[in-house]
């Protein structure tokens, strides 16, 4: 069983950074992602990586300001936001899963762990 604790969040204006974590307890052999849900809209997939060979995947447009990234050693998971935009502004949660089918990734329903969320606020 994982567990994930996420940390960083904040209120920021828009044009700043931010730059989220998650500890988790040996997730080296995971699968890790980052979500976002904003009030009204359904859970999101914003990057995975899968932390044995750092491969990462961005789900839509954020790549370029968004930076997923982990450090094992650590057990924490990163996400760099740059050039936020209101419109980024939401709880974000890191998730795990032990094996991932890549098709699958976008859906909250493939991933077995969830850390509680930390809210990310852009005005």
């Amino acid at each position: 069983h994982v567990q994930l604790v996420e940390s960083g969040g904040g209120s920021v204006e828009a044009g700043e950074s931010l730059r989220l974590s998650c500890v988790g307890s040996d997730f080296s052999r995971y699968y890790m992602a980052w979500f976002r849900e904003a009030p009204g809209k359904g859970r999101e997939g914003v990057a995975h990586i899968r932390t044995v060979y750092g491969t990462t995947h961005y789900f839509n447009s954020e790549k370029g300001r968004f930076t997923i990234s982990k450090d094992n050693a650590k057990n924490t998971l990163y996400l760099q936001m740059n050039s936020l935009k209101p419109e980024d502004a939401a709880m974000y949660y890191c998730a795990a899963v032990p094996e991932l089918t890549p098709v699958r990734a976008g859906s909250c329903l493939a991933w077995d762990y969830w850390g509680q969320g930390t809210q990310v606020t852009v005005s």
